[in-house]
């Protein structure tokens, strides 16, 4: 299957005559064709969230429509777009499908007819049920985890304790669901899965690094926590040494599937004595009988922990500065060819005035009324720069004016670089003076127009008389 089908090119048309460019764009954007969306009409959806007058609701639902689909390829495209969105969309796009009593309902989806249909069909259902879990998190906590701010004074490392121990496993419900997606690399063969594997691994990277960051400001609260909050937060610790095995497994698949792998980051996991000195600190909590470690070797091993928990984190930052960087250039590549049009129009209009103006008034006067603002400012600007060297406008309303032989300037007059007479004595300005004297003679006004116009006046005489 390649190409869009015959059923895409109707819904495309229908929408183009309803004049429903959203719902135009949806459609082009999940197509039959087995590949993922094109970048063109994701940015142009990306581009609608931005935008006030946009119906974010009417956005989604077609989306929703979508997933209805029999086919396979079809609800694919349509969850990916939903997932693009929510990541590099605005901000209102997540916030109203976290409003949403329901959402993608497709755990029983499954496409018979076409060639890998049962196949795709699995992943669609752990698909969803993964946007599902991106948007409850959102609903529960405000925010997207992907999004937030990190580093030392980042959302996660200066979360206190109570508000930390209920957040955190939210993360790990939301990185569970991702991690289920459970694609092989021989499983990844159409333009269409590795399109949703690409966003599942970008979302791995950014929640797995505000989980480890709420994980390392958990570990530094761990020893001055009360008996249940430390209950709590060893289990949440243990767990996060689970994912993290389970993450290391979904970033090798990446590696072999041919993701750079630079941006795949080292995951180094704290040492092993670090969970023992947790354990002993609870079990002294509560009553039992233990050997505690004393305080400065408690210390020594939380610290290097926390040390190789912050590496991680920082090789997890990778990608986002790939991200940006690359996203800067393509931004200053498409301001760059903006110009080379724009700088081509408009040496395209100056060529064609230039040649019309040759022609006589008329036909720059059409010519004159068509040429935009800007160009119009380029001429302004060319004329007080060298007012006899371009003539965009022809001699279009321009008045006859006598040409008169300037008088011999006297040998004490000096030019300026400008253009202008400087006068170094009383004699030079009086010649300046009857110079100027000679070109504003009453005698010498004409009627202003063309060359060849002359006043005709009617005789009235002949005209009583036959009249009469």
């Amino acid at each position: 299957m390649s190409g869009q089908s015959i059923t895409d090119r109707i819904a495309a048309a229908q929408h183009s005559m309803t004049g429903s460019a959203i719902s135009k764009a949806v459609c082009k954007a999940t197509t039959h064709e087995v590949s993922g969306p094109k970048k063109k009409h994701l940015d142009y959806l990306i581009h609608c969230t931005n935008e006030m007058n946009v119906n974010i609701p009417q956005l989604a639902d077609t989306l929703f429509e979508r997933t209805a689909n029999s086919s396979w390829v079809v609800v694919f495209k349509a969850l990916i777009t939903t997932h693009h969105l929510m990541m590099y969309g605005n901000e209102r796009f997540i916030q109203y499908l976290a409003s949403r009593n329901t959402l993608f309902n497709l755990n029983n989806f499954l496409d018979k007819g076409a060639l890998q249909g049962y196949d795709m069909s699995t992943f669609i259902r752990r698909y969803s049920r993964y946007l599902n879990e991106k948007a409850m998190s959102y609903r529960l906590v405000a925010v997207d985890f992907t999004k937030m701010k990190r580093g030392i004074d980042g959302v996660m490392r200066t979360m206190n304790t109570e508000k930390l121990i209920k957040t955190l496993p939210i993360i790990q419900n939301q990185l569970d669901a991702l991690l289920d997606f459970q694609a092989n690399p021989n499983e990844l063969t159409n333009g269409v899965i590795n399109s949703a594997f690409m966003l599942l691994f970008k979302d791995s990277i950014r929640l797995f690094a505000a989980y480890n960051e709420g994980v390392i400001n958990l570990l530094e609260k761990y020893f001055d926590m009360k008996k249940n909050q430390c209950k709590d937060a060893l289990d949440i610790y243990k767990k996060f040494l689970y994912r993290m095995t389970k993450l290391s497994e979904f970033l090798k698949v990446a590696e072999q599937v041919g993701i750079d792998q630079g941006d795949i980051p080292d995951l180094s996991q704290a040492p092993s004595s670090l969970l023992e000195a947790l354990e002993q600190h609870l079990a002294s909590l509560e009553g039992k009988k233990t050997k505690e470690l004393n305080a400065d070797t408690r210390a020594s091993t939380l610290s290097s922990a926390v040390s190789s928990l912050s590496s991680t984190g920082m090789s997890f930052s990778r990608m986002d500065e790939k991200e940006k960087q690359q996203a800067l250039e393509e931004e200053q590549a498409r301001l760059q060819a903006l110009k080379v049009t724009h700088f081509s129009h408009l040496g395209q209009i100056a060529s064609e005035s230039q040649v019309q103006s040759c022609g006589g008034g008329k036909a720059s006067s059409g010519r004159s009324g068509n040429l935009p603002p800007s160009f119009l400012q380029l001429i302004y600007t060319c004329e007080l720069i060298s007012p006899s060297g371009f003539d965009a406008l022809g001699d279009l309303l321009k008045p006859t004016v006598p040409t008169h032989t300037a008088p011999p300037l006297p040998p004490q007059m000096a030019i300026h670089p400008g253009g202008k007479l400087l006068a170094n004595d009383l004699d030079s300005s009086l010649a300046n003076l009857v110079g100027k004297m000679q070109w504003s003679q009453p005698g010498e006004k004409k009627l202003t127009g063309g060359q060849n116009w002359q006043n005709k006046t009617m005789s009235t005489t002949q005209w009583m008389n036959s009249a009469t």
